[in-house]
Parts: structure tokens; C-alpha cells; sequence
């Protein structure tokens, strides 16, 4: 029968559930009751036409039943409820058969929907295992990984359960045997391995129609000494010991490689070699499942030992692993495979691999045991490490003889790196220098050659782009590397050659001008005593600086200077590109500090300017008068570095007054007005005679108040978003206590423009440096505004701030950006002109002068017509005088 009626392909010793077999005995018994068979024969037609008809095509009792061996039938496999027919097949191994076959899923007809249960075993032969891959799966149901809330449970009509760690097909008991997954949907199981000599597929259904087409799969029996690595431990699954007396090289996998493997199983082989000999270890294929970096889950283990209580650990693996080679460091190995109980399906290989055992493989003599240490695991590997500016001497393998062909050894010479220390290699050849040189497609070392590199290339795996590439008989020159790493690879290539060494030292090099701190820490300190200007970079610069570093840099002034610091290049690294300024600096960042030293103090004491990160360049920096200089702290972690800094400084003297080019002292005042220099006028770049400019202006108002300030025009070189402000910089402390904001570009928005003061104190600064070429500026207006929640002055409209009734309708905004309500509903007073003033006064005063004329001229000429009045009015004024005139006129 074809096997989409249900029936297996291939040639297996089979016996038909339903029949029976007959011999010639039997065969005259059943002719001698041929009448009595008739006669049944009738009644039971009889019974069939009162009985309902059943359709020709349902299923009959011998096509679901097809076993080689009715033993083993009858136990846990026929303890499935069911009204209908069975569906089992068993498939044995036969010795003179064919070991491989096809199974595809039985054609049922289910219109009662009951629950239908097909189970397929397969039994391998002695030494044999069972090997089952799916061809074609198509269940009907939702996987369990797909099922989702309000969908019918997933696998829940029609799946396929796998079961492959059964120990005793005679003896099975599904319910207590390890599960190896149920499927059901478009995904059906991965290739598998029996762990023993049995796999069983149960195949449950309850739906109307069930095709051949849902599923096919090949099986087949395999010999399993391959599994048998080497010498069993009794009574374990898989533990072996390898002899290399009696298998030299051989094979090694997981239990069901390259089937799933089992979950909760412990597996180790144990590899014994002679005196003299070390183990290689070669995986073809790695495939475990990848729970983490750690392997918390499933994993392999290597110990460079016999045994893993006191072997050293060479290595714990997992996930899938590509050019895994281990050696042994002597001539014992331990390699354990241990998998956990976890629910979900296993889905992964294991691994296989080849093992040998050699006398061959290079002597670790020449490796010093004082200054380098053999990485285990590898061949010739080894590792060096610093020892604080230490030196020491590296040999070809198998120095001083020659070394042998066909050899690969690594040599990873590691200097300091850390918060406090940074240093780089040295390394210069000497006495012999000799690997053969063959020249081959435009190549001089095309077969063996001793590669460096100088810049951590092998952090990931660039080993194809070194930095030199020696070979022949001339002595390399020496090499210095970029940073604390220097890679040797060197590989001997198919011929014979001779020796070399190279002495390497360990050097603190920072490359920063300056006098270094004698402890070898990046701390450098410039002293004006020693040097007026001068220029300091970030570590290594134009290069990257190093990852995970501290340096200091502090600039020491005598009492009558100040020192000022002006930022050329810098890029530092940022996450948030853009973001670049103040406390969201969280990867690298450059940190500027006042440092202060007060009299008789024993300490310092630091007030931080500012922090700065990504391409926003430092404004320039100018020490506080009272302090004794500055320090610039530069902070890297460990991922990601950039070019960093370069930068230069000045001793200046201190100027007699803080407000030499522009600023002042403002008091007593309600508002007022600033502004750059010149202005309404361009400030011009750095002054002849004076240097950049230097502008301060201390803002105080009355206790209770605030100041506001907001600048209604600004235009200062820089743009903080691409490069910072490195020519000029306008800086505001609305809190004295705290970092100033540092501004500069050709526009302020709305939100940037407006400053509100902590306190009744602001300051405002104005700083250019000697290559700034000048800008329009900034015009900016302060108004003090009230601090309390009832405002008895005057209280703007949009902005809600409360200023003095005095300065409303003074021509000037009080109340800020888009807020002029100060200035609305103005009566405007008509101007006056001062010559019209005084053309008016000297109108009036004309006007007067003609009053006082006509009056006076009026008064003359009653006077003269008084004469004719009696003599003694005149007398009674003027008195004697008038009378004796009068006596000498008679007399006469």
C-alpha cells in the first residue's frame, strides 16, 4: 500500500496488524467448516442491511495498524482513548534490510471530530541510532510562539509531538520521558538524533480531513560509533576518556550532533597524552544556545588540565563559534558540555570537531616566564604587560634554534592605560633578524613574515591591515606605537628559517608640551615664571586621545597676572551632537576651573567655569582677578575617543581697573542699558595698545528684586551648534554660584535672549580673542522687576513682571521680548527746540524792555507838567536844595 494510505516505505520485517498467518493444517480445518462460514456469511450480510451503511472510503482496522513487532505494542502506545480505528507504525531495523526510509501523515476521515492518535516508533539496531529530517510540514494550528491572545490556544487540533531520548523501546513510558517539542503550523522540527536507540512521533488530530501532504519526513538508521569518542566511563550518557596511545587523532561531537541536542545533559571528554605531547582541539562546527557573554545557560567549558577542580580554565563558549582552536598547554585536556532543563524547544546543533595529539606543536621554553605569560588555549600565544615603564625581550618560537614551518604565533605586548597612566611601546630588533623572503604577486613576505601593529587593530580582528610587514635578512627599523598596545603576528609560512629577537620598553608618552608630573600621571602644569604663552593639546593630538584618561593641565600666575586661554581645534566625544555645552556632557568632556589660594591657606580651593563636549569650543577664558590661575581637566571613558584639543595660553597683567575696555559698576538704578564696544559701530577686532577686549558689568538692584535682562540685538562671531565660541563670547551669571551661560552667533532665539537674575545681582561678561575680526555686537537692556506675588508698580501684560511706574513710557521695553505694554498708550510730549527757547525769551524780554521804556518815558512827561503846581509841594519833597535856588533868583 501506498504510504499516503498510511503505510511506511521501505523493506523492514513487517507483519500486518489485522491478518493472520496460515499453514496447510489450518487451511484443510477452514475448508472441512466452509458450509458453517457460508451460513455465517449470510447472516452477518443480513445484519449489515438493517445496520446504517458505512462509506466506503473510512478508514479499515488493518490500514491503521502496520508493526514489525507486536512487542512493545502494547503498553503505554495503545493507552490513547479512542473510538476509532489506530494509526500506530513501528519501523525496526533489519539487519539484511534496507536502513532507510519515508513516513508521511496518515489519510483520515474524522466527521465525528474524536480525538485521533498516530504513533510512528522507529528502533534502531545494536550500535545503531535513529535519524529523523522533516521534508515537507504543514500542520494546521498556531505555533506556540505565535499564539496570541484571543486566537485558539496554540497547537490545540492538530501537532506533532517528538520524543528521541527514549531509553528502552520495550519499556516506554511517554509521560516520564524528556519531551522534545511540539509542532504544529508551517515550522516543523529540526533534523534529529536518537541519544539512544529509539524515536517516537505521536501525531494527534481531531479534525475532519487529514492528507498525506500535511508532513513528510526520512528516517534513517546510522551507525553510532561515531558517537563512541573513546574510552566510555560505565554507567554515564557521555563521558569519555581519550588515550593517545590508542587513538592519536579521531572525531569528537555532542551526543545527537548534528541533531538537536538534549537538554539537561552533562557530557565530558577527558584527553590523556604522553609526557612530551599537547592537544589540539579543532571545532568544525559550534552551535549552542546563547543565553549571554557568560554563558549562564548552555555551554562548553575547556580546562587546561584533567580534571576541573584544579585545571586551569582555558575558556567557557557558547552561542555559535567560528575558527575555534585550543591547545594544551601539557599533555592532559578537559572539554565538558553542559546543557539545562529549560522549557522552550532546543534548536540548536552542539558542536563536532577533530582532535590530536603531537609532539610537533611549539615548545612554550621560549616564552619568558619572568615577563610574558603563555595565553592558554593557544599554540604560542603569549601576553605582556607593563609593569610601570618596565622592559623585557621577545624570541621566535624554539629560540635559539631555528624555528619550525608552518607556526603561527601572536605576541601581545600591552602597555598601561588607565585613569593615571598612558603609555606607548617601544620596540627595536637586535643581533639576528631572519625569516626567508619569497616574492610573489607584488608581495615580498607572501610565506613567512613578522607583522606589527601599532594601533589596536586586533580590538577587532583587523589582523589584514598591519602597519609594517617585515621579512628577509635586514634588521627591521625601530617602531613606536600610537597608543599603550603593539601586536606582533609572526607567522613561519611552509619554510625552515632562522631567529630573531627585539628588545621592548614601556614609555609614559603623552606628546603634551609642559612639565610633566614626575609620577608619570597626566598632569602637566605651565608656570608664567618659566614661559608667557605657549600651547597644550588633549593627549596624542592630531590623533585620538585615549579612552579611559585624566588629564590636568593647570596654569600657575604670579600675583600681578592673569592668565587667558583661547581654544583653536577641538572635538571631543558627545553622544548628543546636539547637546554640547553644561552638565549634558556624559561620555568625555573638557572641565575649565578658576583655582583659588587665599592667604595662609594650606589648600586650594576650585570654582568650576564651565564644561564643554562635542564640537562646542570653549569661549575664551580669562582667570578672576583674586584667583592664582586656571586648570583645564580633561575626562574620557572607555568606548569611543575623538582628536580632542589644541589650545593656547597667556600671561597678561592684571589691569588697574576691572573696567579698562567697556562695563561698569551699575547701582542705584531701575533699568539700563549695555553694550559691546563701539557700539552702535562694529567692535572691531583685538586693540593695538590694549589686546582682545575684557568687559564686566556687575548689575545690583534693591534687596526683594530681580534683574531682567534680554538683549535686543545680538551678533557675536561663533555658532555654538558647529564649532562653540572661540573668537568671542558673551557670558551672563543669572546665579553667581553657578556655571555662566556662554553665549555667541548671529542670532539669539526669543527663549535664549531673556536672563532672569537668582538674586538682586547679575554679571554679564564680554571676552574676544586676539584673532577675532569683529562683529556687530549686542545691544541688551536690564530693568530691576519686583520679587513678590502682588505687583503695586506697573505689571506687564504678556511677560506678568512687575516694574516701576517710573518706567513706563520712558521710550524704552521694560517688560521684555514681545512685551511692550509699557510703552503703549503714551501721551507724547511736542519737542521742544532749544533756539526757540531762546527766541522766545528774547521776545519776551524785548517785549518788556519796550513796557518798561514807554512807562518810564510817560512818567518823565507828567513830571514836567507838575512845574505849574505850588512851590510847596516841590519843597516838601526836595527840601532845602529847591529853596536856596529859589532865594538866589529873587534876590536879584
Amino acid at each position: 500500500m501506498a504510504a499516503g494510505d498510511g503505510k511506511c516505505r521501505g523493506q523492514h520485517e513487517v507483519k500486518c496488524g489485522g491478518g493472520g498467518g496460515g499453514g496447510g493444517a489450518r487451511l484443510q480445518r477452514s475448508l472441512l467448516a466452509l458450509p458453517t462460514l457460508l451460513l455465517l456469511l449470510f447472516l452477518n450480510s443480513f445484519l449489515l442491511m438493517l445496520l446504517p451503511r458505512v462509506d466506503a472510503h473510512d478508514p479499515q482496522p488493518e490500514d491503521w495498524l502496520l508493526v514489525s513487532d507486536e512487542s512493545g505494542m502494547d503498553g503505554e502506545l495503545d493507552s490513547y482513548s479512542t473510538k476509532e480505528p489506530k494509526c500506530d507504525r513501528k519501523i525496526v531495523s533489519s539487519e539484511n534490510g534496507v536502513t532507510k526510509g519515508e513516513i508521511e501523515a496518515p489519510e483520515l476521515v474524522n466527521p465525528e471530530k474524536h480525538g485521533r492518535h498516530c504513533t510512528f516508533t522507529f528502533v534502531a539496531g545494536p550500535g545503531e541510532r535513529v535519524r529523523i529530517q522533516f521534508h515537507r510540514f504543514s500542520l494546521r494550528g498556531t505555533p506556540p510562539d505565535g499564539s496570541t491572545i484571543g486566537v485558539t490556544p496554540a497547537c490545540s487540533h492538530e501537532y506533532l509531538d517528538m520524543y528521541t531520548e527514549i531509553k528502552d523501546p520495550k519499556n516506554v513510558d511517554l509521560l516520564n520521558t524528556p519531551f522534545g517539542g511540539r509542532y504544529c503550523g508551517p515550522i516543523g522540527p529540526r533534523l534529529r538524533i536518537s541519544l539512544y536507540s529509539t524515536i517516537i512521533i505521536s501525531f494527534y488530530t481531531d479534525l475532519v480531513n487529514t492528507t498525506s501532504d500535511l508532513f513528510l519526513a526520512s528516517y534513517e538508521f546510522i551507525n553510532g560509533s561515531k558517537y563512541i569518542v573513546g574510552d566510555p566511563v560505565p554507567d554515564t550518557l557521555c563521558e569519555f576518556v581519550i588515550h593517545s596511545d590508542f587513538k592519536k587523532n579521531g572525531q569528537f561531537m555532542t551526543p545527537t550532533y548534528p541533531g538537536i541536542y538534549p537538554k539537561n545533559i552533562s557530557c565530558y571528554y577527558k584527553f590523556i597524552g604522553r609526557k612530551g605531547q599537547r592537544i589540539r582541539l579543532e571545532f568544525r562546527d559550534f552551535d549552542l544556545f546563547y543565553g549571554g557573554s557568560h554563558c549562564p545557560f548552555d555551554q562548553a567549558k575547556m580546562f587546561d588540565g584533567p580534571d576541573h577542580i584544579s585545571s586551569p580554565l582555558i575558556g567557557t563558549y557558547c552561542g555559535q563559534q567560528r575558527n575555534l582552536v585550543i591547545f594544551s598547554t601539557g599533555s592532559t585536556l578537559l572539554l565538558t558540555f553542559t546543557t539545562i532543563d529549560r522549557t522552550a524547544d532546543s534548536q540548536n546543533r552542539g558542536f563536532m570537531g577533530i582532535f590530536n595529539f603531537s609532539e610537533s606543536y611549539v615548545k612554550l621554553d621560549f616564552i619568558s616566564k619572568q615577563d610574558s605569560e603563555h595565553i592558554r588555549g593557544t599554540e604560542c600565544d603569549q601576553r605582556i604587560l607593563s609593569k610601570k615603564e618596565s622592559n623585557g625581550t621577545v624570541y621566535s618560537p624554539n629560540y635559539p634554534f631555528p624555528y619550525l614551518p608552518n607556526v603561527v604565533c601572536r605576541y601581545f605586548i600591552y602597555g598601561l592605560q588607565d585613569a593615571q597612566n598612558l603609555e606607548r611601546v617601544k620596540l627595536q630588533f637586535f643581533d639576528r633578524f631572519d625569516i626567508p623572503a619569497e616574492h610573489k604577486d607584488g608581495k615580498n613576505c607572501s610565506d613567512g613574515y613578522l607583522r606589527i601593529y601599532l594601533k589596536g587593530q586586533e580590538t577587532e580582528n583587523a589582523y589584514d591591515q598591519p602597519d609594517d610587514e617585515f621579512c628577509g635578512k635586514t634588521l627591521p627599523k625601530t617602531v613606536v606605537s600610537s597608543g599603550p598596545r603593539l601586536v606582533m603576528v609572526f607567522s613561519s609560512g611552509k619554510y625552515q628559517g632562522g631567529r630573531f629577537k627585539a628588545v621592548y620598553k614601556f614609555e609614559t608618552e603623552y606628546m603634551i608640551p609642559g612639565t610633566a608630573s614626575p609620577d608619570g600621571q597626566c598632569v602637566f602644569t605651565y608656570y608664567s615664571s618659566s614661559r608667557k604663552t605657549g600651547a597644550f593639546n588633549s593627549p596624542r593630538h592630531p590623533s585620538n586621545y585615549p579612552s579611559n584618561t585624566t588629564c590636568e593641565y593647570t596654569f600657575q600666575s604670579n600675583p600681578e597676572e592673569q592668565v587667558r586661554l583661547i581654544f583653536d581645534q577641538f572635538t571631543v566625544h558627545s553622544e548628543k551632537d546636539n547637546v554640547t555645552y553644561g552638565n549634558h556632557c556624559q561620555e568625555d568632556w573638557v572641565e575649565i576651573y578658576n583655582v583659588y589660594k587665599p592667604q595662609g591657606a594650606k589648600m586650594e580651593r576650585e570654582r568650576l567655569n564651565g564644561r564643554y563636549c562635542g564640537f562646542s569650543a570653549p569661549g575664551p577664558t580669562e582667570s578672576e582677578r583674586d584667583a592664582v590661575g586656571l586648570r583645564v581637566v580633561l575626562r574620557t571613558d572607555e568606548e569611543n575617543v575623538k582628536s580632542g584639543f589644541l589650545a593656547e595660553y597667556k600671561f597678561i597683567k592684571k589691569q588697574k581697573t576691572l573696567f579698562k575696555d567697556c562695563g561698569c559698576n551699575i547701582s542705584n538704578a531701575e533699568y539700563g542699558i549695555i553694550h559691546s564696544p563701539h557700539w552702535p559701530q562694529k567692535y572691531d577686532g583685538p586693540d593695538r595698545s590694549g589686546g582682545a577686549f575684557s568687559c564686566n558689568w556687575f548689575i545690583h538692584v534693591r534687596p526683594y528684586h530681580k534683574i531682567l535682562l534680554w538683549f535686543q540685538f545680538f551678533s557675536v562671531e561663533g555658532n555654538p551648534a558647529e564649532r562653540g565660541c572661540p573668537a568671542a563670547v558673551v557670558r551672563v551669571w543669572p546665579d553667581l554660584d553657578k556655571v555662566p551661560i556662554e553665549l555667541c552667533g548671529e542670532k539669539l532665539t526669543n527663549e535664549a535672549a531673556v536672563f532672569i537674575s537668582k538674586s538682586s545681582l547679575m554679571r554679564v561678561s564680554f571676552l574676544t580673542a586676539d584673532r577675532a575680526v569683529g562683529s556687530k555686537g549686542f545691544e541688551g537692556i536690564w530693568t530691576e522687576i519686583q520679587d513678590s506675588p502682588k505687583c503695586e508698580q506697573f505689571l506687564c501684560s504678556e511677560n506678568n513682571f512687575c516694574i516701576s511706574k517710573n518706567l513706563r513710557c520712558n521710550g524704552v521695553p521694560n517688560c521684555g521680548v514681545g512685551d511692550n505694554s509699557d510703552e503703549k498708550n503714551c501721551v507724547k510730549d511736542t519737542e521742544v527746540n532749544v533756539l526757540m527757547l531762546v527766541g522766545v525769551g528774547l521776545g519776551i524780554s524785548s517785549v518788556l524792555l519796550i513796557v518798561m521804556c514807554i512807562w518810564c518815558h510817560r512818567k518823565r512827561v507828567r513830571r514836567r507838567e507838575d512845574g505849574a503846581l505850588p512851590h510847596h509841594v516841590h519843597v516838601c519833597e526836595r527840601g532845602a536844595r529847591f529853596a536856596s535856588v529859589d532865594s538866589v533868583g529873587h534876590s536879584g
